[in-house]
């Protein structure tokens, strides 16, 4: 059994355990038993038990950046791909809230502790947000000198529909409305206004 072991398999074991026991109690002897090896075994994959608990979230995060590609191949307005790929990033975060709510707590805990983690899950869905401007700067659609700083107002100005520290307001019966007020907000102020750049300059 131990040298069939895999790193994966060590990650979906642990998420399992994380699911059962929670982050506070959850150990890697935990992670060891469900699988029915040592828990050197474990440790010959991930040094330690931050190394473990960072890759778990890593694996977490990684599954939602590739639900997240924007839809390009539809021929929609880039305001449009925008205002569905916001829209998909909400549903995907509240129905992970709203459905795995043990799990979704334990990420957050998770979440909190890998900062190098969380922020290269920043990067990767800012740069998504990036490329859906871009092509709106490509086709005369959206009007900004600074893609990249664009990207960053955008995920900031959404940021009451996806980050966690928001999740109780997601059940709102009118958080729907909400989100698509700021949505049309964003997407007018892409068609019209220009962001600053980074330097001040109008």
């Amino acid at each position: 059994m131990a040298e069939a072991l895999t790193a994966e398999a060590i990650l979906v074991a642990t998420e399992e355990v994380l699911r059962r026991y929670g982050p506070a109690k959850a150990t890697v002897v935990d992670v060891a038993k469900a699988l029915g090896v040592s828990h050197g075994s474990v440790y010959r994959h991930f040094a330690t038990k931050a190394a473990l608990r960072e890759a778990v979230t890593r694996r977490w995060l990684d599954a939602i950046h590739q639900e997240m590609e924007p839809a390009f191949d539809r021929g929609l307005p880039a305001s449009e791909v925008l205002r569905e790929w916001l829209q998909r990033l909400f549903d995907r975060k509240r129905r992970s809230h709203t459905e795995d709510l043990e799990l979704f707590t334990t990420y957050k805990t998770l979440v909190g502790e890998s900062s190098g983690v969380v922020e290269d899950h920043v990067e990767h869905l800012v740069g998504l947000i990036a490329r859906i401007i871009q092509a709106g700067v490509d086709t005369h659609e959206f009007v900004t000198d600074d893609v990249p700083r664009t990207a960053q107002a955008v995920w900031d100005a959404t940021q009451a529909f996806h980050h966690p520290a928001h999740a109780q307001e997601w059940g709102n019966p009118h958080i729907q409305d909400a989100f698509d007020a700021v949505v049309s907000l964003v997407a007018a102020g892409l068609r019209y206004n220009r962001i600053p750049s980074a330097t001040g300059d109008a």
